[in-house]
């Protein structure tokens, strides 16, 4: 949601100025600016404050020039990457039932007949797979939006790409965001939190990893937690996930760096009496992966948000570095000794990324280790962290604390340098007379652009010896955007080696000491002006813009007393009031008994604004389902079932959530409530309304693939040519289908949903079997017709699959040629 907090209008100039920043070269200035005025008369007359966006800064060139991010020989061309257009880049989705098919499409259709076009003269270049990422299932393709609207094969390619991204068999995504879900090792049965998910393409990308080698009709044994602080963008998150239809995914909304972990403590309140507690797998939220891809200041983007040269500043990466921090830190609790974390940005700025891993090595101590995942991956083209940095403060170049101006202290932590030491820790270097005269000099600084400057600001203001960290920070990558024409993006890996210690007595911004209970009690900063972390102007991973609000140089983010990055217990920091007393019934179905008031507002759904989560126990209605669908037992059914709604008799839409999710849920559930839900499970089941059968609930096309090996009625085979009149018309009288047994076997269907499945071999089957590459859409059984209860989306990607290994003969029908319209 790069657009959040902008109207529809300024989003949609938004998206004009962009197109027009690339209109013109650098080479030709004077033809920019004319032509620039010439083309975009109507839109300034429609919205006078209207500008294109600039592609320089010279704080930002100065700032990165000394910060030594590439060496000085390589500066032009990537000053000349930054401001070229970013190539587009796509995942195939592998756990997708045609990924092959996708596969085989792009290397041998798309790839060549987009390289046969680009010799003759035109500049269409070629698609080709990213050579780093495994399998081939990351493509890169560079076209502009005139070769689109001019060339036919970029046309078919472009909505071949749109249909597949809206069905979720592909997700578009910049390539070096797939990046940092490679390092995870993910496993299927891993429980991993994505901390800052939205707007879901690397939890989609997370998703697929644990599902690639699901076997048919079953679940892996993991699942993803994704979570996100804002409302929208959560929204985001839910319809980008939503494409991929599982039922081993929890959306949360939550502020990451206080993501509770919903221990589970079995002794009741002070004077009550212990009650019986269902026994659990898991007794506290912890994963064995955690993405923590934090909000950054997003300058690793300016390739496709040029929007953030005019914006940039270096208060943007120190106001985040405290928040950064915290989130990692608590990532690093609720992380599993023995799990490996990766922490993420699309920022080059050493402030948010060196100077945050140090910062929990430092932390950790020996708990947590940095990974050389140098081996890994090894065509991807990845740069060493830098062991040497500085910060900028109103303008002023600080090489160590010492520096720091005591009016800054509270801005300027000890944290963001590279030896991590404070003033009391450094070692001194000149008199009193020296550090007073710096801080004078600090003092003097005028401010331009919105960024403070002293008197020379090209040359840095230095005194002390420049700091180097001793930690392995070389095991960090940088990626830069001209060594594989990509975007630019930081990743360290980390191992949990132990317990993280229980308290540690941090430098001198954040003393502390131990209470006799073990919790680290935190002491009070320096009054300084207090924000919030929405008040900082942010982005996300992708770029996308989290908040309009502008930072000063006033503006900071105070490194406040968070003990979840301090403390073993994550559920300490969780400000939850937990019931008093939890009863389960004896058979474990029923919820708890409603002894307080705080459990039935619990009932009525803890969070406002959020729908509850009940475990879907009506005996009559869930047997009602299985015997009218023949659902085996050997699938697992029971408890597994769960509706957002408490009106239990007018059950709308019934979900469907695995082992690993279910266990997630009753720990909350026991625990208090105290993960904020958005959105969790797959939707199998939904009532039909005003219907006369014996089952009201029919099989959703989401669920259609899970459940349909595991049902035994209501099923029926298809010729291709019947299969396909279905696809066309949608609903057929029993009369009109050409096969006859088709048609016999259709009629003698219950009233009700049904499965029907293409027999694209034409094979007399006496059971049903269903394999890896069965085809089938989900339909109702009417008094004279089949109708499908299939999206036109879905039935025009059912149709080009259909085309790649069916014949096309005088009898049937040209459906490439007409519009599939929605019933």
């Amino acid at each position: 949601m790069g657009g959040r907090g902008r109207s529809r209008t300024q989003r949609k100039h938004f998206a004009q100025s962009r197109e027009n920043n690339w209109k013109y070269t650098k080479n030709d200035p004077e033809q920019q600016q004319n032509g620039t005025a010439d083309n975009n008369n109507n839109r300034e007359n429609s919205n006078p404050s209207w500008k294109p966006f600039v592609t320089q800064n010279i704080a930002f060139e100065e700032y990165y020039k000394e910060q030594g991010i590439v060496p000085p020989e390589e500066w032009n061309t990537f000053m000349d990457c930054l401001r070229s257009e970013l190539p587009a880049a796509f995942r195939i989705n592998s756990s997708s039932q045609c990924y092959l098919e996708i596969q085989a499409k792009l290397e041998n259709d798309f790839m060549k007949s987009l390289q046969e076009e680009g010799t003759d003269g035109s500049e269409v270049v070629a698609i080709r797979p990213l050579p780093w990422y495994p399998e081939n299932l990351a493509w890169q393709s560079t076209f502009s939006r005139k070769q689109l609207r001019k060339n036919k094969i970029l046309e078919r390619f472009h909505e071949f790409l749109k249909l597949q991204n809206e069905i979720g068999n592909i997700t578009r995504q910049e390539a070096v965001s797939m990046v940092p879900p490679l390092f995870l090792d993910v496993r299927p049965d891993d429980f991993i939190l994505d901390m800052c998910a939205a707007p879901g393409s690397k939890t989609f990308q997370l998703l697929e990893m644990i599902h690639h080698s699901a076997e048919l009709g079953s679940l892996p044994g993991g699942m993803v937690l994704a979570n996100d602080v804002d409302v929208q963008r959560c929204n985001l998150l839910i319809h980008q996930t939503k494409r991929m239809s599982t039922a081993n995914l929890i959306v949360t909304n939550h502020e990451a760096q206080h993501f509770p972990s919903c221990h589970l403590k079995r002794t009741c309140g002070e004077g009550s009496e212990p009650q019986e507690v269902k026994e659990l797998d898991i007794d506290q939220l912890l994963f064995d992966r955690v993405l923590c891809d934090v909000p950054c200041s997003g300058d690793g983007t300016l390739r496709k948000a040029p929007d953030i040269w005019r914006r940039w500043n270096a208060g943007m990466g120190n106001g985040l570095h405290g928040l950064q921090v915290q989130i990692a830190m608590r990532g690093m609790s609720l992380l599993k000794v023995g799990g490996r974390m990766v922490y993420s940005t699309c920022s080059m700025n050493p402030i948010e990324n060196e100077a945050v891993v140090a910062e929990i090595l430092r932390r950790c101590g020996g708990s947590v280790e940095l990974i050389d995942v140098s081996s890994e991956l090894p065509q991807l083209v990845r740069r060493p962290g830098l062991k040497k940095w500085k910060v900028q403060d109103k303008g002023m170049w600080l090489t160590s604390y010492n520096e720091v101006h005591d009016s800054r202290r509270a801005a300027v932590v000890p944290g963001m340098f590279p030896s991590g030491k404070g003033y009391m820790d450094a070692p001194e270097h000149g008199d009193d007379a020296r550090r007073s005269q710096l801080r004078d000099n600090g003092s003097n600084g005028h401010s331009q652009n919105g960024v403070g400057t002293v008197q020379d600001p090209a040359t840095p203001t230095t005194i002390l010896d420049e700091e180097a960290s001793t930690l392995p920070l070389e095991r960090c990558m940088r990626i830069v955007p001209h060594d594989q024409n990509s975007g630019a993006f930081f990743i360290a890996v980390f191992h949990k080696l132990s317990p993280l210690p229980v308290a540690q007595k941090k430098h001198c911004y954040q003393p502390g000491k131990t209470t006799s209970t073990g919790n680290f009690q935190a002491q009070s900063l320096p009054k300084v002006k207090d924000i919030n972390a929405d008040e900082v102007e942010q982005v996300d991973s992708v770029g996308n813009q989290l908040s309009e609000v502008t930072m000063g140089d006033a503006d900071i983010l105070e490194n406040g007393n968070d003990e979840a990055t301090l403390d073993t217990d994550p559920s300490k920091i969780v400000e939850v009031k937990r019931p008093e007393l939890i009863k389960l019934s004896s058979d474990g179905k029923a919820g708890p008994e409603l002894v307080t008031r705080s459990r039935k507002l619990q009932m009525r759904g803890r969070w406002r604004g959020i729908d509850p989560i009940l475990f879907y126990h009506e005996e009559a209605a869930v047997g009602q389902i299985k015997a009218f669908y023949g659902i085996k037992e050997s699938f697992p059914f029971k408890g597994h079932l769960i509706v957002r709604n408490t009106d239990i008799d007018h059950v709308k839409r019934v979900y469907y959530v695995s082992k690993s999710v279910k266990e997630v849920l009753e720990l909350n559930f026991l625990a208090g409530e105290q993960l904020k839900i958005a959105a969790v499970g797959l939707k199998m089941f939904e009532r039909q309304k005003d219907v006369s059968t014996e089952c009201v609930f029919r099989i959703t096309s989401e669920g259609m693939p899970l459940l349909l090996p595991h049902i035994t009625k209501q099923i029926v085979y298809a010729s291709p040519v019947d299969f396909k009149l279905l696809l066309q018309y949608k609903s057929i009288k029993f009369g009109d289908f050409v096969d006859a047994e088709f048609r016999e076997k259709a009629s003698k269907l219950q009233f009700g949903c049904c499965a029907v499945i293409l027999n694209k071999d034409k094979k007399t089957l006496s059971e049903p079997q269903v394999d890896a590459s069965t085809i089938a859409i989900g339909c109702w059984r009417g008094r004279n017709s089949i109708t499908v209860m299939v999206i036109a989306l879905d039935i025009q990607e059912l149709v080009e699959r259909m085309l790649t290994y069916l014949e096309e003969d005088s009898d049937s029908l040209l459906l490439e040629n007409k519009p599939l319209i929605a019933a």
